[in-house]
């Protein structure tokens, strides 16, 4: 048994003599190079953060805008007007525009075609950003 217990301290010891480890610049190495990994990973990760938070308020400016669309093209005595309406709770703006447009094409019809124009606003970081929605709609000419 004493045999077995020397010939098993002797191949530990050449193991160690052998150099198989890795040598503290290996392991320096290989931890800036996991630190610089993870680093990227990080960044790309809080980029994507904002992109998710850039889009959330696009799409709840295009909600609130085809609302107010909705609302504008339901009124029967639509006419030209421009209006700018109260900020919300949740800091959105809206501006409605409504002009006649194309006037030379439809004077000689019963019908006047209106350009209707609603810009959302809203306030993120230092800058104002602002969505727009467009279309037209045909009313009635009104008698004068």
């Amino acid at each position: 048994m004493k045999k077995h217990t020397s010939s098993f301290l002797s191949s530990e010891s050449s193991i160690l003599r052998s150099g198989a480890g890795f040598t503290l610049f290996e392991v320096l190495i290989a931890v800036a190079i996991l630190g610089i990994a993870i680093t990227m990973v990080l960044q790309l990760f809080s980029a994507n953060m904002k992109s998710i938070s850039a889009s959330e308020d696009y799409v709840s400016a295009a909600a609130k805008a085809e609302a107010k669309m909705r609302e504008v093209l339901d009124d029967d005595q639509l006419s030209e007007k421009s209006s700018s309406g109260e900020t919300t709770s949740d800091g959105y703006r809206t501006s409605v525009s409504v002009t006649q447009t194309l006037e030379d094409r439809t004077e000689n019809l019963p019908v006047t075609l209106l350009n209707i124009s609603v810009t959302v606003y809203w306030t993120k970081g230092l800058g104002e950003k602002s969505l727009t929605l467009n279309t037209m709609k045909l009313v009635a000419r009104q008698i004068d």
